[in-house]
């Protein structure tokens, strides 16, 4: 069942990169910028939470918080955040519970058989907690539009 603007986004526990168990719950208080990504260390996923990272500013100023999801376990997003010194957190959802609760589970990546990743997309909680955007990609290869996030939040 595909998640729509003005649905509850699903909770979730998830380990971050020092294996510390982070809740949706926990980032409420402003808006929240969901990133899924396809995998850690991938060119897209660089370049998307890359962007993310350098308008930490703009998106801070408007008391949004962003949170990035991969497949990943924790140990491949702590070196993958490492290299690119993310100032926000990068969960590792490696049974792919949350991503599933998202409908936004790709599987078969790169036609490989049971190797499921996340669709590129990008959901913006509201403080209600319920979703106000919604950007769901079926090609892994291609980035949400960063402007179009960013006048949402204002």
């Amino acid at each position: 069942m595909s998640l729509n603007v003005g649905d509850v986004a699903p909770g979730f526990e998830l380990p971050d990169t020092e294996l510390k168990l982070r809740t949706l719950e926990e980032f409420k208080g402003g808006k929240i910028v969901l990133s899924f990504i396809v995998a850690a260390s991938s060119p897209v996923c660089e370049a998307e939470l890359c962007t993310f990272r350098d308008s930490w500013k703009e998106i801070s100023d408007t008391g949004a918080k962003v949170i990035a999801i991969s497949n990943d376990g924790p140990f491949a997003n702590k070196a993958f955040a490492e290299k690119h010194s993310f100032n926000f957190p990068l969960l590792g959802d490696y049974t792919s519970k949350t991503i599933k609760d998202y409908d936004v589970l790709m599987p078969d990546l790169l036609h490989i058989k049971d190797y499921n990743a996340a669709k590129r997309s990008v959901f913006i909680i509201n403080e209600d907690g319920k979703i106000g955007y919604r950007w769901v990609s079926e090609d892994p290869l291609k980035e949400p539009n960063y402007e179009e996030i960013k006048n949402f939040l204002k």
